[in-house]
């Protein structure tokens, strides 16, 4: 009798920071709903999002958190 296995999860790695839910719904605008879902699908990585989302042609409505910090603390100078 064959087996059924079933396929093995692999995890994939995180590439950039992880986004929370709520930080990536309010930098794009989305509503709960569209956030978790594309969350769910695409994981937190904020660049997998973030290239998800300049694919959509989706604009960022609110500026990068960790971007604005790094030039106000002079950090990035």
């Amino acid at each position: 009798m064959t087996q059924i296995r079933e396929p093995e999860r692999r995890s994939k790695v995180l590439r950039g920071r992880p986004y929370s839910l709520d930080e990536f719904a309010s930098k794009y605008g989305l509503r709960s709903d569209q956030a978790e879902s594309l969350f769910t699908r695409f994981g937190p990585s904020s660049i997998e999002l973030d290239l998800l989302m300049a694919a959509k042609r989706r604009a960022p409505v609110l500026p990068d958190r960790i971007a604005n910090d790094t030039f106000t603390n002079g950090t990035d100078r």
